[in-house]
């Protein structure tokens, strides 16, 4: 028990006492005790009107002066009442200095209201890449003020895990890439990036890959032929065969290569026409299965197929060939002699799924997120042994991209790999 409520009892007691004698005075000890007692508690309704009119009116900082239990409520109060303000004054600030920031940012930053397209506050870069003006657009809906297409169908899908490229509404020459952010109760963030620079800087790559693969192929044919003249002579093919069939060897190497830059430089600079085409993937997956089973040769692997031939895909059947055949290739190439090759086509969890499980040496996990880059190679000497371009899965990427799929790539070192492709169910199509 604290000091104030010993004394308080000590006063009670006090009282109580008091109380007695005044009742042996008026020949009734209960009549004392009431009066007393009444006194007591009259004392406590003051004090607690005193505390309700000290809270009540907030200009009044200092505790009003008390006795006894109230002399240390009021105390405790105080020093409440002095903690909070002072975690009121970091909190705000701590919000100054994030609203510094937030101003500050270079990409654009938009806050909605909670469940709704309203807008709430906006920074200096909205106001300067989305037009934004205080105070006519506050409250405003978004959806009123960006009216493209893609960016309404974007901000109305509920799928913010991806981003979505709009021309600026104040500057049609600048490309935004907008990503909305939901954060708090039900509350949204919307982040609009200029990516103008990166594009160009992606189109001038792509351009510059394009024309010096094209320009690589005619003299590249001109090798290829002089050697194919000179392996053909006698003379030359005696003395100077293994060098020349080397010669071959790498030009062709080389052609293999040009080709699949020039098809990854069109798949990623051509926007993605409307699917209108169904692809026998059936049909499709048996010609690739012949091309695998004259890569393995004399390596004799075990090519299994168990295709769905009644399931057929809305999409483009040469693209479609590109990425499943790089796949089974791949699958070829990196699995030992005599080893399992298994090709599905299914219908699966909802989605189609075309995928390649072999019997190889496997993957680290740290190499996996990295496969789809352009030349990244997990064993460079044993890639360039196989023939293989260190394009391959980049052009699978590209193509699903295109046809709305994904890569999802299992694999575990000494266990084997699984590649598999994924499509949305509405891509499935009736076979002819």
């Amino acid at each position: 028990m604290t000091d104030p409520w010993r004394g308080d009892w000590q006063r009670l007691a006090g009282l109580a006492l008091w109380g007695v004698l005044l009742g042996l005075l008026l020949d009734g000890i209960a009549l004392g005790l009431l009066l007393v007692l009444s006194g007591y508690l009259a004392w406590h309704l003051y004090n607690m009107l005193r505390l309700v009119r000290w809270l009540r009116e907030s200009k009044k900082f200092e505790p009003p002066e008390a006795s006894g239990i109230w002399d240390h409520a009021f105390e405790q109060i105080f020093r409440l009442q002095q903690r909070n303000r002072k975690r009121k004054h970091n909190l705000r600030r701590l919000l100054k200095r994030f609203h510094k920031i937030t101003v500050a940012l270079p990409d654009a930053t938009v806050e909605l209201r909670p469940g709704s397209e309203e807008i709430e506050w906006w920074n200096n870069a909205a106001a300067r890449y989305l037009g934004f003006h205080y105070p006519r657009d506050t409250g405003q809906r978004i959806s009123n003020l960006i009216r493209y297409p893609q960016f309404l169908a974007y901000l109305h899908s509920g799928d913010w895990q991806r981003e979505v490229e709009i021309p600026s509404p104040v500057n049609e020459d600048i490309t935004l890439r907008v990503r909305v952010i939901p954060y708090s109760k039900n509350r949204r963030l919307l982040v609009a990036r200029d990516v103008t620079r990166i594009q160009r800087l992606e189109r001038t790559r792509q351009y510059f890959v394009a024309n010096v693969s094209h320009e690589l192929r005619s003299p590249l044919t001109v090798v290829t032929g002089y050697l194919e003249t000179l392996l053909d002579s006698d003379d030359c093919a005696g003395q100077l065969g293994d060098q020349l069939r080397s010669m071959r060897s790498q030009t062709e190497r080389m052609n293999r290569i040009v080709n699949d830059l020039m098809l990854l430089s069109r798949l990623e600079s051509e926007d993605p026409q409307i699917d209108t085409a169904v692809v026998i993937v059936g049909s499709l997956i048996d010609t690739i299965a012949d091309h695998a089973r004259d890569l393995s040769g004399e390596s004799e692997h075990r090519i299994r197929l168990e295709v769905d031939a009644q399931l057929c895909l809305m999409g483009h059947d040469s693209e479609l060939y590109s990425a499943f055949s790089n796949l089974v290739f791949n699958a070829v190439r990196y699995t030992p002699a005599h080893g399992d090759i298994l090709i599905r086509w299914e219908e699966a969890g909802g989605e189609l799924v075309f995928s390649v499980t072999d019997t190889g040496m496997g993957i680290a996990p740290h190499h996996i997120p990295r496969l789809t880059e352009r030349f990244y190679r997990v064993d460079t000497g044993r890639s360039r042994a196989t023939g293989g371009t260190g394009l391959g899965l980049a052009i699978v990427k590209h193509v699903l991209l295109r046809h709305e799929g994904r890569l999802e790539i299992d694999s575990e070192l000494g266990a084997g790999s699984t590649f598999a492709c994924h499509f949305p169910l509405a891509r499935k199509a009736d076979c002819p």
